[in-house]
């Protein structure tokens, strides 16, 4: 790495003076979100009030628009803004906190904020207190290179951190980032992710991961693929588009066809990958995924997958094997063990998922409209000619023929589930199997 490093120090008070004129940027585009809890930051502030040296800070040394330096952090983020939230600055949105500790000189612990340092007159103790930094020059690519390697220790970087600190600058990620934040409330409320892996940002690579199946038509290998979509700027703002727009729509209907989804094991990351690119599979195949009596049996059946996979995952903490009947729980069982993302076990995830749903949901004709032919056929065939919602007498010029079960509910096109409809009938009438407000029509 062709970097250059000056060594030296700052006080606290020179911190806080860089932050409250922008020439500290603590969330540059590589940077993590926080990870620290509570308990580390008031350790920290402990240990800063009592004179216990703290590691160093590295700082990417550049210029902003008007000449002045400008300091991007590259390791000691949490330290930092621990300092700031202790302080409660204004407009920094940090938790505010308070420490319990023994001051040197006091006689016993007592629970301080900064108001109550200041107060007693040891403002000095943090304000004046001297942290060693680093100040690094060099390339961006070099720096983050950097900032990955220095994060390989302590609270090592998960791989969606690396990506985003390697790729912040690909749009890939920016609309995945984008539409995890949308989610966020979803995928915390079925306990697919759990806020602390949401803080390292393990639903950021969720939403990638799924973007990236889809632009590449179906199932990967996570640890090959996710890189190289990401990263390899190798899908257009069309792809993108689209596929964002797939994700989207796929999401929408797992939400309403599994509203219990906290009760079934597919509310796990991994599990919930399979269930959204099976679901994902069923709406490019054109299946019917809005019956609501099809979608509760669905649900049933996750549940019974998932309380079997855990009662044959019991016997085998017992040194017990899987019962004959229990067969396909077993099969399932062994593709949520051990490698868990590799295009192998996916694959037989998605295979038990065909096993157990594929039959339920019905698909699409894929012949939409009625041809010419069927028309006149239709046409010929009805003695009364009028329209079967309002009574009102047809002409040639003004029929049209509907479909008696909606063939977005799977109504085939055909004679046997055709009726005469007038224009503005059939345009009310919409997906319903209702002509009126009167009768209801049963499909043949």
């Amino acid at each position: 790495m062709a970097l250059t490093f000056e060594y030296g120090d700052k006080t606290v008070q020179e911190f806080v003076h860089l932050y409250q004129h922008d020439q500290l940027n603590l969330e540059p585009g590589f940077q993590r979100q926080s990870v620290w809890s509570v308990r580390d930051r008031q350790k920290l502030i402990e240990s800063i009030c009592q004179s216990c040296p703290i590691p160093s800070v590295f700082l990417y040394k550049s210029q902003d628009g008007r000449g002045r330096l400008k300091y991007d952090v590259i390791d000691g983020k949490q330290r930092l803004e621990s300092i700031l939230s202790f302080q409660s600055l204004p407009g920094f949105r940090g938790e505010k906190f308070q420490v319990s500790m023994q001051l040197r000189g006091a006689d016993s612990v007592e629970t301080l904020d900064w108001r109550r340092l200041r107060h007693r007159g040891k403002e000095a103790l943090l304000m004046g207190y001297k942290i060693q930094t680093v100040e690094v020059s060099g390339d961006l690519s070099d720096i983050i290179e950097l900032f990955v390697r220095i994060n390989s220790t302590g609270k090592r970087l998960t791989g969606a951190e690396k990506r985003h600190a390697k790729y912040y600058h690909s749009e890939f990620l920016r609309q995945a980032s984008r539409l995890a934040e949308k989610r966020k409330g979803y995928i915390l409320h079925h306990r697919i992710l759990s806020a602390g892996q949401i803080r390292r940002m393990k639903h950021v690579e969720l939403i990638a991961e799924l973007l990236s199946s889809v632009v590449n038509g179906g199932l990967q290998n996570k640890k090959k693929s996710l890189d190289a979509t990401i990263g390899g700027d190798k899908t257009n703002a069309r792809q993108l588009k689209s596929a964002l727009a797939q994700v989207v729509t796929t999401l929408n209907r797992v939400i309403r066809m599994f509203p219990k989804l906290r009760e079934t094991r597919f509310r796990n990351s991994v599990d919930f990958y399979s269930l959204f690119m099976f679901v994902w599979k069923l709406e490019q195949q054109k299946a019917i995924l809005t019956d609501r009596r099809r979608n509760r049996q669905a649900q049933d059946l996750l549940v019974w997958l998932s309380n079997g996979v855990d009662e044959v995952r019991a016997l085998q903490r017992k040194a017990e094997g899987a019962r004959p009947n229990q067969r396909m729980f077993a099969d399932y069982l062994l593709t949520v063990q051990g490698d868990t993302d590799s295009f192998a076990t996916r694959k037989r995830r998605e295979q038990v998922l065909e096993q157990l749903l594929g039959g339920i949901f019905v698909r699409k004709d894929d012949k939409r409209g009625f041809t010419l032919e069927q028309r006149r056929l239709m046409w010929n065939s009805d003695q009364e000619k009028k329209c079967r919602g309002c009574g009102r007498k047809l002409t040639w010029a003004n029929f049209t023929v509907d479909h008696i079960r909606p063939h977005s509910k799977g109504g085939r096109t055909s004679l046997r589930n055709a009726a005469l409809l007038c224009r503005s009938c059939n345009a009310r009438k919409g997906n319903r199997r209702r002509w009126n407000r009167g009768a209801r029509v049963q499909a043949a």
